[in-house]
């Protein structure tokens, strides 16, 4: 009877210990879990430890950029080159003002191409009348600039020309895309297409340009020999 009953306390102890729980059961959480209590860390802060820079790195073309940035404006932008000065073009055209609308060469393909430019300013005698509030260069005024470009390549050996003689002979197709204003640098280009020596006639395309805006092209006719 002594031998049940210690059997019984045992069996009864047993299912006590099994019921309660152990103080080892629970495992403390690792380092990157919250305590139970504590403020939650944020879901960033792995990327935050291995963020990589947004700061961009300079390469060999960013750095000049910089450098150009750094240096003063009026430093910045280098002058057109001087092929032919306003003397040269003086010998060669007959113009003289206030008519000579061609104040330098910067380009020259003997027989082929020219560029030439003409500084626009407040100063030009035209504009009092062309107009006085809004002071715009006359179409007809591009034109005649652009001949003139073209009479550089026309008066030249290489074509056969007389620098005693050169006509405006025709124009056609002309379109004027942007108003020219006082302060502008009209950059004008003239492309000679087709020459005829025994007539002395010549065909020429033309394409003037202030900055990157094309203002006014057209074909141009032009005419050397006896008048």
């Amino acid at each position: 009877m002594a031998l049940a009953s210690n059997s019984l306390l045992s069996f009864l102890h047993g299912s006590l210990t099994l019921s309660q729980p152990r103080r080892h059961s629970h495992l403390l959480p690792p380092p990157s879990l919250p305590f139970p209590g504590s403020p939650s860390p944020s879901p960033f802060l792995s990327l935050n430890l291995t963020r990589r820079s947004t700061t961009p790195l300079l390469c060999s073309l960013d750095a000049s950029s910089s450098t150009d940035k750094e240096a003063p404006i009026e430093t910045r932008f280098p002058a057109y080159p001087t092929v032919m000065d306003i003397n040269k073009i003086r010998e060669i055209l007959p113009h003289r003002f206030p008519f000579l609308l061609v104040d330098r060469v910067i380009e020259y393909n003997p027989g082929v191409s020219v560029v030439g430019i003409k500084n626009v300013t407040i100063n030009d005698n035209f504009f009092p009348g062309h107009f006085p509030e809004r002071p715009i260069m006359p179409g007809v005024l591009m034109v005649e600039a652009m001949a003139q470009v073209g009479g550089l390549v026309m008066l030249q050996p290489e074509v056969g020309g007389s620098r005693e003689n050169f006509f405006f002979a025709g124009v056609d197709k002309v379109r004027f895309r942007k108003p020219v204003i006082a302060g502008d640098t009209l950059v004008m280009r003239m492309t000679l297409i087709k020459l005829q020596k025994r007539f002395g006639i010549a065909k020429m395309e033309g394409k003037a340009y202030v900055g990157n805006d094309l203002v006014c092209e057209g074909e141009f006719l032009m005419a050397t020999g006896s008048e």
